[in-house]
Order: structure tokens, then sequence, then C-alpha cells
């Protein structure tokens, strides 16, 4: 009676997919089993299996390459009971395997994996990661919308696209004009900077002030936050600007 291995991930879409695909499949055949995993053992059977395979080697490798991803993800995690070669599926590679479209919330979280400005690490961050990912966007432009406030010094009565309108109103025709503005800059830059924040309030903090508005892609979600993070950090720039001396 000869011993059938079956592989982990079939030849064919090995050869056929990218890296992370490999893995996610690699995870879902890992979570079927039970007791810890071993990196040596899970490509010893790959190896046995593929041995009729023309490019088996390869195949190996593309596995190994794919087992490393989901460890560099920490959806593979050494287990503290066992030796260092022992392997348990974590927390997030189990959800994961249960839900192949858990992808999409990964991948989004990945996104946000550097640091953000300082005003969006608290509420913002909490908010994404718990999946309400309308109230973090909200919050995102809400924080754009107060820094904005305190280094242009305006009041409360202006809020949302007025507000920026204000803060970033070009100087042209021999007038003065927002305190953010860059006055080093062409006439036509400085209307963009004025358009694209006043566009950001318009389009992701204004709406949800107003109705519920429904975030469903977590990657939409995390770019939205992103812009806020970049709309934060020219903040940052139109305040040194105000400190540098004019001669």
């Amino acid at each position: 009676m000869n011993f059938q291995y079956i592989p982990p991930v079939p030849a064919e879409q090995i050869r056929q997919l990218p890296t992370r695909d490999v893995a996610l499949l690699l995870l879902q055949h890992l979570a079927t089993g039970t007791g810890y995993l071993q990196y040596a053992s899970t490509m010893n059977s790959a190896r046995q299996a593929f041995q009729e395979e023309p490019d088996a080697a390869a195949l190996v490798n593309r596995l190994s390459d794919a087992w490393c991803w989901l460890e560099a993800q920490a959806l593979l995690a050494r287990e503290p009971s066992q030796s260092e070669t022992f392997r348990r599926i974590s927390r997030d590679g189990r959800d994961l395997a249960k839900d192949p479209q858990g992808i999409t919330r990964f991948e989004a979280r990945e996104r946000l994996s550097g640091p953000l400005h300082p005003d969006l690490e608290g509420t913002v961050r909490t908010n994404f990661d718990l999946g309400d990912y309308e109230t973090a966007c909200f919050a995102a432009m809400k924080a754009v919308e107060v820094a904005v406030r305190d280094a242009a010094g305006l009041d409360n009565s202006l809020v949302g696209v007025k507000l920026m309108r204000e803060a970033f109103r070009p100087h042209e025709n021999g007038k003065t004009g927002g305190a953010l503005a860059d006055t080093e800059a062409e006439g036509g830059e400085q209307a963009a900077t004025a358009n694209l924040f006043a566009g950001a309030m318009g389009a992701y903090k204004n709406p949800a002030s107003h109705r519920t508005v429904n975030f469903d892609d977590p990657i939409e979600a995390a770019e939205i936050i992103q812009f806020a993070d970049l709309l934060l950090r020219q903040v940052e720039r139109a305040k040194r600007r105000q400190t540098v001396p004019t001669t």
C-alpha cells in the first residue's frame, strides 16, 4: 500500500499565483490540521507530494516563500510551550483562515502600520482597528479641521470648507491671503492648496457630520486617514513658515 502525499497547495496554483495568495491558501490548509506546525515537516511533505512534478524544487521554494510571508505578517507565530521549531496559527491567522475576505481588512491595517501624525494616533487608529471606519474617518478629518483653525488663528465660527478657504486664501492682486497660504508659491499653486483642503472637508468630513456614511471598504477608509495624515503634515509645514523671520 502506497501512502499518497497531498500537497498543501496545488502545484498549478503555486505556479500561477503571487506569493501572498499562495500563502493564504497555505494558511487555510494549515488551519485544517491539529497540533503544532513545523516548517521542516511541511516542506518535506510538500517535497514528497511534488516529486513527480518537473519543477518540484521550484514549487517547494515557492511554498517556502509563502510560509515566510505568513511568519512576516504574524499569521504564524512561535509556540511558547515548545521548542523554537514549532509554530502555531496566530489569532489574526485563524480569523483570516475562517474568512478569506478578511484579507481586505488585513491589507488596510498594513497601510496604516507605520506611524501617523500624533493627532491621529489615538481615537482615529483605535476606531479603525475596531472596524468603526466611519468614526475613524470623521475623526481624522476633524483633526485636520482643528489643526487648521489653531494654526491660522481663526475662531470657531468658521468650520469645514469655509474654514479651509479662509485659512488658505491665496495672496493675489496685492491683497493679503490667508494665514496658512504660502507667499512663496505661485498663485495657482496657492489656489490648488486651498482647493485640496476644502475638497477634503467637503468630501470626507462634512457628509459624516450630516448623515450616516457607509464606509464599507476598509482600504478606502485607510486611504482617507492617510490623506488626513498628509494634510496635517502640510499644516505643520505652514506653521513653520509662519515662524521664519522675514527679511
